[in-house]
C-alpha cells in the first residue's frame, strides 16, 4: 500500500528540483535588484616588437642537360619568388648546377642564358651557383676552357653546395 507521506515527499523533491534547475521568468528577473558589476582596471595593451618576417629558403638543383629541366627550375624559381613577393615576404633562392646539368650556365652552350640574364635583372632574389668539379672535368674531356654566364658564381661542389644549404634548413627541390 501506498503511504501518502511518501508520494507527498517524493512530489516535492521533485518540484523543488525542477524550480532549481528552471531559469527564472522575465517577471522574476525584473523584480530581483540588478547585480554589481565588478569594476577591473583596464588591461594595458602593449605592441609588439616588429617581427622581420621568415625568409623562405629554396635550393633548386639541375644535374641534367635538357632544356626542358632547365626551364622548369627557372619556371619554379620565378613563380616561388614572385607567390612570396605577393604576400610581402623575403625569399632566397639557388639554382645548383652539376654534372651535365651544367650546360645551364655555360656561355657556350646554354639553351636558356639570354631568359637567366633577364631573371638575374629582374629577380635579385634568385642565384645562380655552377660546380666548380664539373667546369674542371669538362675542361679536361673538351680540353678547354669551360666559360660560365656572368650572372653564375662558382662553387667547389655543386653537390656539396646543395648538402650544405639542406643543412642550414634550406628546402631541397630538383624540378
Amino acid at each position: 500500500m501506498i503511504r501518502f507521506e511518501n508520494v507527498f515527499r517524493t512530489s516535492a523533491a521533485v518540484l523543488i528540483a525542477l524550480l532549481i534547475a528552471a531559469p527564472p521568468s522575465a517577471a522574476q528577473v525584473q523584480k530581483q535588484p540588478a547585480a554589481q558589476t565588478l569594476k577591473r582596471p583596464a588591461a594595458k595593451i602593449v605592441k609588439q616588437p616588429a617581427v622581420d618576417k621568415k625568409l623562405h629558403r629554396l635550393v633548386l638543383q639541375v644535374n641534367t642537360n635538357e632544356p626542358a629541366t632547365m626551364n622548369l627550375a627557372l619556371n619554379n624559381a620565378t613563380n616561388v619568388a614572385q607567390y612570396y613577393k605577393d604576400l610581402g615576404e623575403k625569399v632566397a633562392i639557388e639554382v645548383v648546377t652539376f654534372g651535365p646539368g651544367l650546360h645551364m650556365l655555360r656561355d657556350d652552350t646554354s639553351p636558356v642564358k639570354a631568359r637567366i640574364k633577364a631573371i638575374k635583372e629582374s629577380t635579385p632574389e634568385i642565384s645562380f651557383k655552377a660546380c666548380g668539379n664539373t667546369q674542371e672535368n669538362m675542361h679536361k674531356v673538351e680540353n678547354k676552357e669551360i666559360p660560365i654566364i656572368p650572372e653564375a658564381t662558382v662553387v667547389k661542389s655543386g653537390v656539396v653546395r646543395v648538402m650544405e644549404l639542406q643543412e642550414q634548413g634550406w628546402t631541397y627541390v630538383k624540378p
